[in-house]
């Protein structure tokens, strides 16, 4: 029995067109679990939590603009097959109305491109899986990043038909004592910011969902962020980007060479802050997209 799949298509909330495979490649957070990416289709599989159980599912390129979702194992219900769809589209992001950046790189030779459907950033299906997994890319290696993500989702997480963990829950993580998180996550001092973060969320004192509320000022949203253990103005900004919003530039040890890189010759954070100011509220994506153009083979003729 083949697995049970459908299609979702490929259109932001503006009518603007989605291009898959820039959303798919879109940042970093795809090597991480849950995730797990093939690059080379591209194709995306992801274990979620329903109901207290977890399934994964894969979504892929379908028919011309749209994306084919398949849940892998036996056929969902009705209500679970919604649920999953609805939270992949908002790992897609698809809700997001970018039809007005698209107006805005119209005019430059070197972000009209983006208008062909680049901007949307996978994110993870809670807000709160994203917080921890910022915190892990903060002061340390990428492969330290990945070994605390692994090894929080394979002994924290729930597992789905076929083996695969989806990322724990607040209760779980606020769960695991300190020498989990020491010995067995290596995660050193984030540890206690873990717990804590885990155990206001699971006590219901801290909404972090709620950070999703497009009616919340940027401002008000970063403020709350950077109350944070352990979300200092990096993290805040990245977890900005992945709420969608996109003012504040992320400035870190790859994007500010990159950007020297693609520029010619160094520039300080305030220089390139006042490159992208002509983009709005949008000042964080246009910069973003403009170092990671290249991370997408592009059809010959494009320039």
């Amino acid at each position: 029995m083949s697995p049970w799949s459908t299609e979702i298509p490929l259109v932001g909330a503006g009518g603007e067109p989605v291009d898959l495979q820039r959303t798919l490649l879109s940042h970093g957070f795809v090597e991480l679990p849950p995730m797990r990416l093939d690059e080379d289709v591209p194709a995306l599989e992801l274990t979620l939590a329903v109901n207290g159980k977890a399934r994964t599912v894969e979504i892929r390129p379908g028919r011309r603009g749209n994306a084919r979702f398949t849940a892998l194992g036996r056929a969902p219900s009705t209500r679970t097959a919604d649920e999953l769809a609805a939270r992949v589209r908002h790992v897609l992001a698809l809700d997001e109305d970018l039809s007005d950046f698209y107006e805005l790189v119209s005019g430059d030779p070197e972000l009209s491109w983006v208008a062909t459907g680049a901007g949307r950033m996978i994110r993870a299906p809670s807000v709160f899986e994203d917080v921890v997994k910022t915190i892990c890319t903060t002061n340390t290696a990428w492969s330290a990043t990945r070994r605390m993500i692994t090894a929080l989702v394979t002994n924290l997480g729930v597992a789905a038909p076929g083996g695969r963990h989806a990322f724990p829950t607040p209760e779980a993580m606020a769960g695991a004592d300190e020498r989990f998180y020491k010995e067995v996550v290596r995660s050193g001092y984030r540890g206690p910011y873990f717990r804590a973060i885990a155990a206001d969320v699971a006590a219901g004192g801290l909404d972090l969902e709620e950070l999703l509320d497009p009616e919340l000022p940027d401002d008000e949203v970063a403020a709350r962020l950077l109350a944070l253990p352990g979300v200092g103005p990096y993290a805040t900004a990245q977890i900005l980007m992945l709420l969608g919003r996109y003012s504040r530039l992320i400035l870190d040890s790859w994007s500010r060479p990159k950007y020297a890189q693609l520029n010619g010759r160094k520039a300080t954070d305030k220089t390139i802050e006042r490159r992208f100011r002509r983009y709005k509220q949008y000042a964080g994506l246009a910069f973003w997209l403009y170092v990671t153009r290249d991370w997408v083979a592009e059809p010959a003729g494009i320039k």
